[in-house]
């Protein structure tokens, strides 16, 4: 069997994966274009390529992974947030009380201002390099899971070189050697995504029993007759 390479990219960062910043979360993206339609694939064609960003951003593994990326660098965001919030209270009080805080007071004051500054420098740091660990993480066990099924349609197809469209500086190309579409589609049935169950619908309330009707009264006996008279 003639060999072949893949000469192909896997080294991309997942599509839309944050890197944590003490911005606010940018704005929604813009809905993604729909993919374009398939051309056939040339018969007895060689040569193919793959958009492997297309891959990460469309693919459910790689929407999946960049949500758990996302969803730390928030934590983070959000974590940070609160601790530049009790650093600006602490400043408000110094700034405020500055003619009636006591030397002793301010003093304090000033020392718990340099604790905050110091401990949100560290948190950021540490911030960062955990998002970032999570990204290579996630960037290698998503190379791992897409590596396989790009040499099965290579092999399937008998190709001898399969681009990187974005690395391998395509300026035109016959759309039908585009495999983008169809390595996402087998991407998809080789590595599914497990469906995040949805909550279950609360429980309609039972409803009370109604009250009984009151129950009528037992009749009383009749006073017994009094004896007759002597």
């Amino acid at each position: 069997m003639r060999a072949f390479a893949v000469a192909v990219a896997l080294s991309v960062m997942l599509a839309a994966a944050p890197t944590f910043a003490q911005a606010p979360a940018p704005a929604a993206a813009p809905a993604p274009q729909a993919a374009p339609a398939e051309a056939p694939f040339p018969t007895g064609a060689k040569y193919a390529f793959v958009n492997i960003q297309r891959v990460a951003a469309e693919s459910g593994q790689g929407k999946a992974l960049s949500s758990r990326v996302q969803a730390l660098n928030t934590q983070k965001l959000t974590q940070l947030n609160e601790k530049n919030k009790a650093l600006q209270t602490s400043q408000q009080k110094l700034d405020s009380g500055a003619s009636v805080l006591s030397d002793v007071a301010r003093g304090q004051l000033e020392k718990d201002i340099d604790r905050q500054q110091t401990e949100i420098q560290r948190f950021t740091d540490d911030a960062q390099k955990e998002v970032q660990d999570l990204q290579t993480e996630l960037q290698s066990e998503f190379q791992q899971k897409l590596g396989p099924v790009i040499q099965q349609v290579a092999q399937e197809k008998k190709l001898e070189i399969l681009f990187s469209a974005l690395d391998a500086g395509i300026i035109w190309a016959d759309a039908g050697l585009d495999l983008t579409s169809e390595v996402i589609r087998r991407f998809d049935a080789a590595a599914p995504v497990a469906a995040t169950a949805a909550p279950a619908a609360p429980r309609a309330a039972t409803p009370a029993p109604a009250p009984a009707a009151p129950r009528p009264a037992a009749p009383r006996p009749p006073a017994p007759a009094p004896p007759p008279k002597q």
